[in-house]
């Protein structure tokens, strides 16, 4: 009997030093902002004052205002090829929301939808911004719904990208509705409901998680870069930018977008094969808002203006009424749903 007792406790211990050289292996410090700086921010980077925070914003070109907002787990960067074509014609306004990217945690973890919006509204008064048009992905599309709800007769047109904020129902036109803030059925959103992973995470987070992750929101993996693996992952591991993340994910808020109110100038752009946010969500948001249009990219998942910029932001632009020469022997691989 105590030869068996000391082969059991043997095995536990055997497994608990496999254990902590697995814990060893994947933990990952966290990055300083001051290691971070000179590979993600430029000449158009500024830090803009808003709520006692640092916002990192990038101010690009003259003329009518383009804000644009990232999702989940993203930064400004998500928007640099789009920047390129939207800066020739527009300013671009781009910014890292807190808990991403170089602005970093809000001590005050206000990182809901409602928190987002009015920020954003705070950068665009320190801007002397008044009206503008805003593009938004995924969370940041939820963001912009809020924004455009909230305050319409600032907001010039709205593009929502593979957007949160549509119901799971379909509502009527004219109808408000209140959606979660974190909708998405992606694997990464559930992972962070365990408070034992969670936990872990805040330290122990891989490069191959975030390559993973983005095979998730990419159909097209040739286009995964080592490049861009590194910045989701530098991005996430800036200081306190991890903790944050898991306040926002395990602090779901409420807010309420009344669709009655979305008069302005609504294009949808949705990438079919998104496996984050399906496209039934942005047929219902097409339905619910009044007017808009629905463009359905076939080639492409949960980021489509990072994953096919050119083709996108082509369809943005014709949508702000620019248009741009192109070569219409290979016209862009989309879906047009107009009402």
């Amino acid at each position: 009997m105590k030869n068996v007792f000391l082969i059991i406790i043997k095995f536990i211990g055997v497994l608990l030093s496999l254990l902590l050289v697995l814990l060893a292996l994947v933990y990952r410090a966290d990055i300083s902002p001051e290691k971070l700086m000179s590979n993600y921010t430029d000449k158009h980077s500024h830090f803009i004052n808003v709520n006692g925070l640092g916002i990192h914003v990038k101010v690009k070109g003259e003329g009518e205002p383009i804000f644009l907002i990232h999702g989940s787990f993203s930064s400004l960067h998500t928007w640099e090829e789009w920047e390129k074509e939207l800066s020739q014609y527009f300013m671009t306004v781009s910014m890292d929301l807190p808990g991403h990217g170089m602005t970093g945690p809000d001590p005050k973890r206000a990182y809901g939808i409602g928190d987002y919006a009015d920020l954003l509204f705070g950068i665009a008064d320190e801007l002397g911004i008044d009206e503008f048009h805003i593009a938004g992905n995924s969370m940041g599309g939820g963001v912009a719904l809020k924004m455009a709800s909230d305050h319409p007769g600032r907001i010039l047109s709205l593009n929502l990208i593979d957007s949160s904020g549509a119901s799971m129902q379909s509502p009527s036109k004219g109808e408000s509705h209140t959606p979660r803030s974190n909708s998405s059925g992606a694997w990464i959103f559930k992972v962070a409901q365990n408070p034992l992973i969670n936990k872990l995470l805040l330290k122990c987070t891989p490069k191959l998680l975030f390559k993973w992750n983005m095979q998730q929101v990419y159909f097209d993996d040739a286009k995964i870069t080592d490049e861009k693996v590194t910045r989701y992952y530098e991005m996430l591991r800036r200081e306190g930018n991890r903790k944050a993340t898991l306040d926002r994910l395990t602090g779901r808020k409420t807010y309420n977008i009344e669709y009655e109110k979305l008069n302005m100038p609504v294009l949808i752009m949705w990438g079919a094969q998104d496996n984050w946010i399906p496209l039934a969500q942005g047929e219902r948001l097409h339905q619910a808002i009044p007017g808009s249009i629905l463009k359905v990219f076939e080639n492409a998942g949960h980021v489509p203006m990072e994953e096919i910029p050119t083709e996108t932001v082509l369809e943005y632009l014709r949508f702000l009424g620019i248009q741009v020469d192109v070569d219409y022997l290979s016209p862009p691989k989309f879906f047009s749903y107009v009402h």
